[in-house]
């Protein structure tokens, strides 16, 4: 069974879009440079082909990716503020490096932590998931470093 993928209405809206461009434009696009190729002669022997063909298969697999990932959409609507969840916006002390910062929750497809968009997924997001306000969490990053947070203020938006 395939899992759940977490998405506000925002990130279906976008992926639906990605996937209209990829059906609409990428897709022919690729279709016709492997028909420009055909025309170079041996097939064995030329670059442009297999290269518009990887490119295909790459092109494919993406589709069906964001097919699946839509398919497979829990939409975040009604969010619950009282402790931390997928689609909170929550204000954190870092108290490793003394200043506060804003991450919203989000699945792993809309993930984005240059935006400020954490995944559920990341270590922050899994280790302040169910917390409250006040609540304190060790956070281990991936290079080993601890970073602790004090959990500020849970918003809707």
């Amino acid at each position: 069974m395939e899992e759940a993928v977490y998405l506000t209405r925002e990130g279906l809206k976008q992926l639906e879009e990605k996937l209209h461009i990829y059906k609409t434009e990428k897709r022919p696009e690729v279709i016709k440079k492997i028909g420009i190729a055909r025309e170079f002669g041996d097939l064995s022997e030329n670059a442009e082909y297999d290269a518009a063909k990887d490119e295909q298969a790459r092109i494919e697999a993406e589709i069906e990716e964001m097919e699946s990932k839509i398919r497979h959409a829990v939409i975040i609507d009604d969010v619950d503020t009282s402790k931390v969840g997928i689609g909170c916006t929550v204000d954190l002390y870092d108290r490793t490096f003394e200043e506060n910062v804003t991450y919203k929750i989000v699945g792993s497809t809309e993930s984005n932590p240059l935006e400020g968009l954490i995944s559920n997924e990341s270590p922050v997001g899994k280790e302040i998931l169910g917390k409250k306000v006040g609540d304190v969490v060790n956070v281990e990053t991936p290079n080993g470093t601890t970073l602790v947070f004090e959990v500020k203020a849970i918003r809707n938006k």
